[in-house]
């Protein structure tokens, strides 16, 4: 794993892979400071969903769990995911990876052929 949480999250529960951070680098070269959200769902309500920061709205149904510091960008990016989706993963590490495919249109990957895939380990 490339990268880790920290900051105002739990520290240790979100990382990344060097390649999710090389296409955070470029994201935000691109749009400015990020943000994801994990909401519940199925199919691509299951992907973790990039956002420029502040577009999606947080609130009390969301948790935040990490603020992921990236090498080469200035700004760590919050991780959120929703309540409910939070008590079925609580007990779990995530990474957050990026794989070739077309993910949701909303996340800011989309039109680059690739798409955020969580993998998840039980945390220890």
């Amino acid at each position: 794993m490339a990268g880790r949480g920290g900051g105002g999250g739990e520290a240790g529960r979100v990382g990344f892979t060097e390649g999710a951070a090389e296409l955070l680098r470029r994201l935000t070269a691109q749009y400015g400071p990020l943000m994801f959200h994990q909401s519940g769902g199925c199919c691509d309500g299951s992907s973790p969903m990039c956002y420029p920061a502040g577009e999606f709205r947080t609130g009390n149904s969301d948790v935040h769990l990490a603020d992921l510091t990236v090498d080469g960008i200035d700004r760590p990016i919050p991780v959120w995911m929703s309540t409910a989706q939070f008590e079925y993963w609580k007990h779990t590490h995530l990474t957050i990876d990026v794989v070739p495919g077309r993910g949701s249109g909303f996340s800011l990957e989309a039109p680059e052929g690739v798409r955020f895939l969580i993998r998840s380990r039980l945390l220890t």
